[in-house]
C-alpha cells in the first residue's frame, strides 16, 4: 500500500509520476491533475502528455515559444545532455557550487586575497558590491573542501523534497533569496556589534530549505549519520536556540550563527505560506549523514556559513 501524494488516499496499486517522481492515486496520475512541477519544462501550455510523449522532445524542446536555453547552440530538451537539469534547480545549484570554488582558486591564484574577496565575499567593508550577495551563496572557503562538502551533502539531500512541492522555478528564487538575505543579515549583526567580517556559503539557504519541510512536516524522521533519528522539528529548535545564543553572547567562534537564523526564519515563513496555500505532503523518514548546516569563519574575519 502507498499513500496518494495529493490526497493521501491509500492506493494499493500506485501510479508514480516519471516527470516529478511523486506517487498517486488513479484519479491524480495525469502530471496536469497534480500539478506536476515539470509541466512547465514541457513546453506544453495546456498540460496535456498524458500519453508520456511530446511533440517538443524532438526538437530539444523548441516547438513553440522559445526561451533562453532553447536559444543556446547545444540540445537542451529532455534527452539532450543538459536535459538532466531542466526542471532540477537543486542539482543545478550544487553543480554551481563546486564551478564556483574551482572559479575561487582560479581568481586567488590570478589575483590573490584582493581579486577572490572583491568577487566572491560578502563583507562589512564592502557592502556596495552587490554581486556578491549572491556569489558569496555559491562560494565557500577556498582554505578546505569540508565546508562545501558539508552544505552540499544538505542541500543534496533536502532540495529535491522542498522542490518537487513547490516546483523548480520557486525553488530556485528561495534559494538565492535567503541565501542572499542570509549573508546580508550576518553582515548587518556584525555591523551593529562593531565587528568587521566576511561571509561565504550556502548554509543560510541549507538552512531555509530545512525550515520549509519544518513547517510542511515536523515529525519527517531525520536519521543522523544514518544512525540516530531525530524528527526535524528537533533538529531545527536546536540549530535556533544555538544561533540565538551565540548572537546575544558574541561568541560562536567561527560560525556565522546570524545568517542561519535568518535562512532558518526565511524558510519557517515560507514553509507557513506553502502550507495555508497548497495541500502538499511529505514523507515521513529521511536519512542524511550529517549534523546540520554551517562551517567555520569568525568574529573580525571571515564566516563561512
Amino acid at each position: 500500500m502507498a499513500t496518494c501524494d495529493v490526497c493521501g488516499r491509500e492506493e494499493s496499486m500506485p501510479y508514480n509520476c516519471r516527470h516529478c517522481g511523486g506517487t498517486y492515486c488513479s484519479e491524480h496520475r495525469l502530471p496536469e491533475n497534480h500539478d506536476c512541477t515539470s509541466l512547465n519544462n514541457w513546453n506544453d501550455p495546456q498540460g496535456v502528455f498524458d500519453s508520456g510523449f511530446d511533440d517538443g522532445v524532438e526538437s530539444g524542446g523548441r516547438s513553440g515559444n522559445t526561451s533562453l536555453l532553447d536559444k543556446l547552440p547545444i540540445d537542451t530538451g529532455p534527452g539532450g545532455p543538459l536535459g538532466y537539469f531542466r526542471g532540477n534547480a537543486t542539482y543545478t545549484f550544487l553543480a554551481l557550487m563546486w564551478i564556483t570554488f574551482l572559479c575561487q582558486w582560479i581568481a586567488l591564484f590570478v589575483g590573490g586575497q584582493a581579486l577572490h574577496g572583491a568577487l566572491f565575499t560578502l563583507s562589512t567593508a564592502h557592502p556596495e558590491y552587490v554581486w556578491t550577495w549572491v556569489t558569496s551563496v555559491f562560494a565557500h572557503d577556498p582554505g578546505g573542501i569540508t565546508h562545501l562538502v558539508f552544505n552540499s551533502i544538505v542541500v543534496f539531500f533536502f532540495g529535491p523534497l522542498v522542490e518537487r512541492y513547490v516546483g523548480s522555478k520557486n525553488f530556485a528564487i528561495l534559494f538565492v533569496v535567503s541565501g542572499a538575505l542570509a549573508g546580508l543579515g550576518q553582515v548587518a549583526i556584525s555591523a551593529a556589534q562593531g565587528v568587521p567580517t566576511s561571509v561565504l556559503g550556502a548554509s543560510g539557504a541549507a538552512l531555509a530549505i530545512m525550515g520549509v519541510l519544518t513547517v510542511l512536516n515536523p515529525n519527517l524522521k531525520v536519521y543522523l549519520y544514518f544512525i540516530l533519528p531525530v524528527p526535524i522539528w528537533v533538529l531545527t529548535i536546536g540549530t535556533a536556540l544555538i544561533s540565538v545564543v551565540y548572537i546575544g553572547t558574541g561568541g560562536g567562534g567561527p560560525i556565522a550563527h546570524g545568517a542561519h537564523l535568518v535562512g532558518l526564519l526565511i524558510g519557517l515563513g515560507y514553509g507557513e505560506y506553502i502550507r495555508r496555500t497548497r495541500n502538499v505532503r511529505t514523507p515521513d523518514q529521511f536519512q542524511l549523514g550529517g549534523g546540520g548546516p554551517g562551517g567555520p569563519g569568525g568574529p573580525g574575519g571571515r564566516r563561512r556559513f
